[in-house]
């Protein structure tokens, strides 16, 4: 039996044992017109398979020694008592940049579904259930983060109502791994 339930920090070691893979076939391969003046194109395009691991990125353990995370909530989802997925909500934390000092709007930080359960629906029920406690806890938007080389999410968070309000062909130019992906940030209006 599959089901999702809130934690608290002492399951972050249980919870970093949740990989993070995106199995990569296509990018979206954006391109400004007239520098950027008359937009962005955007084509999906494949391109040589391959994994990218985002956990390398992300530690829930590592979580603390960084933030004030006082105001995230933290989710997980279980076949029986195994670990199948996560998600963090991060709100009301003056260091996150992405917040811009907001505090009427949270971070989808993170969600991580392992790979033979994906495509099962668990990453709706855990969006669905952070996105009714981000409502109960005040918050008007969610903000999220992914990248143009994970197309499955974007799609996703497409379907979701989000809209795709940045773009940054810069963002990640100092990590040499993936200096070459596009940062995208969705918006996620939760008022509705």
């Amino acid at each position: 039996m599959i089901y999702i339930k809130e934690m608290d920090k002492s399951c972050f070691q249980i919870y970093d044992t949740i990989s993070m893979n995106v199995d990569v076939h296509t990018i979206y391969d954006v391109k400004r017109i007239d520098s950027g003046l008359g937009g962005f194109s955007f084509d999906e395009v494949e391109v040589e398979p391959y994994i990218k691991d985002l956990s390398v990125y992300e530690r829930a353990t590592e979580y603390e020694a960084n933030f004030d995370i006082r105001n995230w909530r933290f989710y997980m989802a279980f076949d029986d008592e195994k670990p199948i997925g996560a998600m963090t909500i991060a709100g009301r934390t003056p260091e996150l940049n992405m917040l811009s000092g907001r505090d009427d709007a949270c971070i989808l930080w993170d969600i991580r579904i392992i790979d033979r359960y994906k495509h099962q629906g668990i990453g709706q029920k855990l969006l669905d259930m952070g996105i009714q406690e981000a409502k109960s806890d005040g918050y008007k938007q969610m903000i999220i983060e992914c990248q143009n080389n994970n197309v499955p999410a974007c799609k996703f968070y497409h379907k979701q109502g989000a809209l795709l309000s940045k773009i940054d062909m810069y963002a990640y130019y100092h990590e040499e791994a993936c200096k070459d992906e596009v940062q995208f940030i969705w918006y996620l209006d939760l008022d509705k």
